[in-house]
């Protein structure tokens, strides 16, 4: 920290915040009496003793502070504005439903269009009733007129030429033409919509798998397709996959939509203070989805408890200013003009893309957002007043999510939900090799590769206070620069104010050297005018006080992916998988080329706010240099990658080619498995990479469940000649010959246990082999997997270590070829 608080702070701050005051800067105002009365609590916390006229000072600095605060209504919801919004909603749904059948009109959809054209013309009618305008009348009449005429050519009526204009009497399939006076402006008659039939929205189709990137050779199987359905229905409701179908969604009706799924459950907070829902055009006289560009400092979190999800829309609008015409976040709110970018539909309907639960689906939401008394929207909002794209989004999300009663999330989750970028999460310690990690953070931003927020964890609310910083708290990190040997970061916090206190904040004297702020383009006296929750820190603090970067990659630095979708049924093999994999999903990973690493992601799918509030699934990958075979105990051989088991649906494995190796064994591992989950698996690389599930080839299975060592026949292993023999002992005939054979041993975890297979008898061929053991005798369990068995009887005496270990087991043997399995 740059220093503790003093009186001195406290009167600076007082100053302005009175001057700001005075002068009608309140939001300015409201900033500085918050200031002075927090600076003189720090005070006091940290030991100093405040003089009665200081303690009515501060009384007065926050009864102020709350009277702006209550009188502050930045999205008043007037008679005047609900009033304009009843008499222009007709005929902003006329226009809006005129701009939809051009569109159809010009994609050829043309039962879509005479759709959309008949309900416009009835629209427009309607509106010209409502309408006291003469000249918008008249409009509305030249609407309707044309829609009309339109309409009519589709059916094939014929137009009689003293009505028909020019552009209408074209046939049935052809486009509608642009007046002439309209060449160049590509926007039809009013400026109603756009038409450019020569762009189209990019989008690739849900309904492939690929291996390489833009390829589209492989489909999803019967089993997968299994999985995506059931991770259709999430909080009891249904998100269809996002096909290119959905592209043509409808947008516009003749009367407001409303979403069938009802209005969204509520936080206790904005219950509190909630009065109503108020559609859009009720809150700004001239409504935008985007007004302009995007601009992550207009973003605002309120009383949802989704701050990283509000810090990732605020990374997310960044990168679409850096990075301009790739619209990772508005790119995925329809309906959308030529170029892609999101519009206001007066009709109220909107429909957003995310990627849930492993792969893209829609999300149909209404336009209704909820509001107080004041008018204020109780849901996060821009700081332009007209512009309605972060609702909207944060609307979508929180209907997946089950409602605006959020649990909370963080940003890994977040971002993989709005971009489908690939989640990985980083803490904060020595591993993480600090400077290293400033350079690749540095690096890559600049890039664009990578998309960062950072998380607080639960520090002392007193440390918090002091610090300016809040706990368990996520905020966007718009910035990393290494400037004049100094290592800094910008962050926004999503409350859109409250700012950071220590070195290099805006109220730190001491760092901040002129040279520093030239080379920023910073001024710290500037910026103790208005808190819009951005500050520079410099890294050694980040490194103090938060505990996780949460990073998003940009898929599109890989140039292939394969991907696959799976189930682990609860009932298959133990809970915790400690002393045996072989009941685990296994995965044979191939690399066709040359690449100096391979990113596989596990994702578990979540169709439940309960299980997202209390996660108890603890899920990771373990990589083995295998050659692509089956892994049945978790250490032998030892994992190349022992991922670390986190309860998080997203997991993160980057697999380093050291070496030669380029067939390695995936095995999904959970700490203790309680339920059947549904997972995605998908690795990116820079060559073809392949994904195959290590199939269990065994058809035929014989068990013996009452076996037990009791008395005499706990004889102990070989090292016990005299008692060795005494062990149970089980024959088994392999009828076809080549069998490859599965045989398992499990005890008491108490003992350690083992067996021998001993060839007894051979039909044709010379046996072979005449004597396999299991190997080292293990606790509670073992196995031994055979190729090339020969047909013929074999002999297996399954022994625990010491001589008078009593207790059950059970001896499983699975093949390839028919077989009895007895005791002898």
């Amino acid at each position: 920290m740059s220093g503790a608080m003093s009186l001195e702070d406290a009167a600076d701050y007082a100053f302005a915040a009175v001057k700001f005051d005075e002068t009608g800067n309140f939001d300015a105002a409201i900033f500085y009496y918050r200031a002075a009365a927090e600076t003189l609590d720090t005070f006091g916390k940290d030991g100093g003793v405040l003089s009665a006229e200081w303690e009515q000072k501060r009384s007065s600095y926050v009864d102020r502070l709350n009277l702006l605060l209550h009188s502050r209504d930045e999205r008043n919801v007037s008679g005047d504005n609900v009033a304009k919004a009843q008499k222009s909603g007709p005929s902003s749904r006329a226009k809006f439903l005129l701009s939809q059948a051009l569109d159809a009109d010009e994609a050829g959809a043309v039962d879509t269009a005479l759709e959309l054209y008949t309900d416009a013309v009835q629209q427009c009618i309607e509106a010209k009733k409502q309408c006291s305008d003469q000249s918008q009348a008249n409009e509305l009449q030249k609407l309707a007129l044309q829609a009309l005429e339109r309409a009519e050519v589709l059916k094939g009526i014929p137009v009689a030429k003293d009505a028909a204009p020019p552009q209408s009497t074209a046939p049935v399939d052809s486009k509608p033409k642009i007046p002439s006076y309209m060449v160049g402006r590509v926007v039809p008659p009013l400026g109603i919509g756009t038409i450019r039939p020569d762009v189209q929205p990019q989008h690739v189709s849900v309904a492939t798998r690929s291996v390489a990137m833009n390829k589209s050779d492989q489909f999803y199987s019967d089993d997968e397709i299994s999985v995506l359905k059931h991770g259709s229905r999430i909080n009891k409701r249904d998100y269809l996959p996002f096909m290119s179908i959905d592209l043509r969604e409808r947008f516009a009706f003749p009367l407001p939509f409303t979403d069938k799924d009802g209005f969204l459950s509520l936080s206790k907070k904005q219950k509190s203070v909630f009065s109503r829902w108020a559609r859009i055009e009720e809150l700004s006289p001239e409504p935008k989805m985007v007004d302009g560009d995007v601009d992550c400092l207009s973003i605002r979190q309120t009383v949802v408890s989704d701050c990283s999800f509000v810090a990732s829309l605020a990374v997310g609008a960044l990168y679409e200013i850096k990075f301009p015409g790739k619209r990772i976040i508005t790119g995925t709110l329809f309906p959308q003009n030529s170029k892609g970018q999101p519009v206001y539909n007066p009709c109220g309907k909107y429909m957003v893309k995310l990627h849930i639960n492993g792969i893209s689906r829609k999300v149909i939401v209404d336009d209704f957002l909820p509001v107080s008394a004041r008018g204020d929207l109780l849901c996060s909002y821009s700081s332009n007043k007209n512009e309605f794209w972060i609702s909207i989004l944060e609307k979508a999300y929180m209907k997946v999510m089950g409602g605006y009663d959020f649990p909370g999330s963080n940003s890994s989750i977040d971002l993989g939900a709005l971009t489908g970028w690939i989640p990985e999460r980083v803490s904060i310690g020595p591993e993480t090799e600090p400077m290293a990690f400033f350079e690749k953070l540095s690096k890559h931003m600049r890039r664009g590769d990578i998309l960062v927020t950072l998380a607080t964890g639960n520090l002392p609310q007193h440390e918090a206070d002091r610090a300016g910083l809040v706990p368990t708290h996520a905020y966007a990190v718009l910035d990393v620069k290494d400037v004049l040997g100094t290592k800094l970061l910008m962050l926004k916090n999503p409350w859109a104010q409250l700012r950071w206190k220590g070195n290099y904040s805006e109220l730190d004297r001491n760092h901040w050297t002129p040279a520093l702020k030239a080379a920023l383009k910073y001024d710290p006296h500037s910026a103790k005018t208005f808190d819009n929750g951005v500050f520079w820190i410099d890294y050694a603090s980040v490194l103090k006080y938060f505990d996780v970067f949460y990073l998003s990659w940009n898929p599109s630095i890989f140039s292939n992916t394969y991907c696959i979708h799976r189930t682990w049924n609860a009932g298959v093999g133990p809970a915790k998988d400690l002393y045996t994999i072989g009941f685990n999903p296994q995965f044979r990973l191939e690399v066709k080329g040359s690449a100096k690493s391979v990113w596989v992601l596990l994702s578990r799918h979540i169709t439940e706010i309960d299980d997202f509030k209390d996660n108890k699934e603890y899920i990771t990958l373990l990589v083995y240099k295998s050659d692509g075979k089956k892994i049945y105990y978790p250490h032998e051989p030892p994992p190349y990658m022992d991922g670390v088991r986190i309860n998080s649906p997203h997991y993160l494995c980057k697999i380093d080619l050291t070496d030669e190796t380029r067939l390695f064994t995936l095995v999904v591992s959970q700490y203790e498995k309680s339920t059947t989950i549904h997972y995605t698996l998908r690795a990116f690389a820079k060559c073809p990479i392949l994904i195959a599930p290590i199939l269990d080839p065994f058809k035929y299975l014989k068990e013996e469940r009452s076996g037990q060592w009791k008395g005499r026949t706990a004889g102990g292993c070989q090292n016990h000649r005299e008692t060795y023999h005494n062990n149970p002992t089980y024959q088994i005939n392999l009828e076809s010959t080549p069998a490859e054979t599965l045989i398992e041993l499990r005890g008491p975890k108490q003992f350690a246990v083992g067996f021998e297979v001993i060839s007894v008898s051979v039909s044709k061929d010379a046996p072979e082999f005449l004597r396999k053991n299991s190997g080292a005798f293990r606790s509670g369990y073992t196995v031994l997997h055979l190729t090339n068995m020969r047909a013929s009887t074999y002999n297996i005496i399954p022994a625990t270590y010491s001589p008078g270990e009593e207790g059950p087991f059970f001896l499983t043997v699975r093949s390839t070829q028919p077989l009895t399995l007895s005791r002898l």
